[in-house]
């Protein structure tokens, strides 16, 4: 789903075009083309969304740029741990069950009041 600026403008009731000009700018959403006549992929929208939702919790232009670079990491890596369950499910039920107690028995410090730092305890 592609959507024109117009569109966009129209679907975010509240977005402000020189906002939006300042995002573009500041290449926090990426849409293709040229001023004025931008096409926003998808991903692009629920971008606008989401950093119109940050400025609502006021989030400010300074510290915006950290915020997004963080959910951009964790998303990156929600994506990653996807990839990686798909993987695992899809291996034999003995190899997930044998990974399964190698987790537990490498994560049991971890889970403890007495976690050692030094060994990635908290």
């Amino acid at each position: 789903m592609m959507m024109t600026l117009n569109e966009l403008r129209r679907s975010c009731a509240d977005l402000d075009a020189a906002d939006l000009d300042r995002w573009i700018d500041n290449r926090w959403i990426r849409p293709e083309g040229r001023p004025g006549a931008y096409v926003f992929h998808e991903i692009d929208v629920a971008r606008a969304r989401l950093v119109a939702e940050l400025r609502e919790l006021a989030i400010d232009d300074e510290a915006l740029p950290l915020v997004l670079s963080l959910l951009d990491q964790l998303y990156s890596v929600r994506r990653q741990m996807k990839l990686l369950h798909k993987a695992i499910s899809a291996q034999p039920a003995e190899f997930r069950r044998t990974l399964l107690v190698a987790v537990r028995a490498s994560a049991a410090p971890m889970d403890g009041a007495g976690a050692d730092p030094e060994r990635g305890g908290v």
